[in-house]
């Protein structure tokens, strides 16, 4: 007899990993990915240093693009699982702020201190707050789904509020709000290169995915089939806190992204997670680059904030989940 866990609510039959929809898609990120090479206010074709302006700027940029979209995106998915909810993501749970407070609190301790020690304490304030949130979740019934982000954003402005008084006690709020400000301009050769790390976070993702999609359905059915619930919590937290902490540091906040993109998959292809993480790596990497495409053009030759051109998506999709969520009671 074969057992087969589905989601209860979405139920779609079991898709290939590779199909040519995939390599169709595949093509047009790679389109934009390329394109994102060649958009800019320097002309790195004409201008005699073009090339080298191209290795130190460009390529630094495009990259982290990718590296960033594809980790936010699948760990949004993670959390999504983890928590039974689809409105949850590092943004809308707080993650994000206790990562930039660990940011702070490490440059309040230890002015001088290094991007790795940077690094360290973002990655570990955001595990503390992931592990709370979850926590928080076990500890309390909550009647509605729409509630959890609602705690979560409130968990999360509290911890900002905290970090702001800690900013201007210390006349480093200029300093947090360009930390936090989601932007790729500072992403150039020398700096971006820690970003490299939430690769691993998008290959452990892939190899976990089948635990965590016995782990969504519950630590009864978790339990029940042989696996060790409360470890792949824990491991699914690690990896949100990694990628959400190096990306604070590097790049800064990114909204909405982790639920943008594993909502939209969802409602296209159903909720089969390891023939879904393809399409949310692509889908991350595609929304990410097509907004800091247009935050490049559309006041150039100035530059938008990416976070701004995410958040303004971002509110817009959260919206029409909340309304097609109380149209279906």
């Amino acid at each position: 007899m074969t057992l087969t866990l589905e989601h209860p609510v979405n139920r779609r039959p079991r898709g290939r990993l590779f199909t040519w929809q995939l390599l169709l898609g595949a093509v047009v990120v790679a389109g934009l990915v390329a394109l994102s090479l060649f958009v800019g206010v320097y002309d790195v074709i004409g201008e005699e240093d073009g090339a080298e302006m191209f290795a130190i700027t460009r390529i630094p940029r495009t990259v982290g693009l990718v590296l960033a979209g594809a980790a936010l995106a699948m760990c949004g998915l993670v959390m999504q699982l983890l928590t039974q909810n689809r409105f949850v993501e590092p943004t809308t749970t707080g993650t994000t702020e206790w990562a930039g407070l660990g940011l702070l609190l490490v440059m309040l301790l230890v002015p001088d201190a290094p991007l790795v020690v940077r690094m360290i304490g973002a990655v570990a304030m955001a595990f503390v707050g992931t592990m709370l949130f979850f926590l928080f979740l076990r500890r309390v019934m909550l009647t509605s789904s729409i509630i959890v982000p609602i705690v979560g954003m409130m968990l999360g402005a509290v911890v900002g509020a905290v970090s702001t008084f800690f900013a201007l006690s210390t006349n480093l709020l200029q300093s947090m709000a360009i930390w936090f400000t989601g932007s790729f301009t500072s992403v150039l050769r020398g700096q971006y290169e820690p970003l490299w790390i939430v690769l691993v976070v998008v290959i452990a993702v892939f190899i976990a995915a089948d635990r965590f999609t016995i782990a969504g359905l519950g630590e009864d059915v978790a339990t029940n089939v042989g696996l060790d619930y409360r470890r792949i919590v824990l491991l699914g937290t690690v990896l949100i806190a990694l990628a959400a902490g190096v990306v604070t540091v590097v790049v800064g906040n990114l909204p909405f992204l982790g639920l943008i993109v594993p909502n939209v998959v969802s409602l296209i292809r159903g909720d089969d997670l390891r023939s879904n993480l393809p399409w949310v790596a692509l889908g991350g990497i595609a929304l990410i680059t097509a907004c800091d495409i247009l935050a490049r053009v559309v006041n150039a030759p100035f530059e938008v904030p990416v976070s701004l051109i995410l958040a303004m998506v971002g509110a817009v999709v959260f919206i029409g989940l909340l309304l097609r969520q109380r149209r279906r009671g």
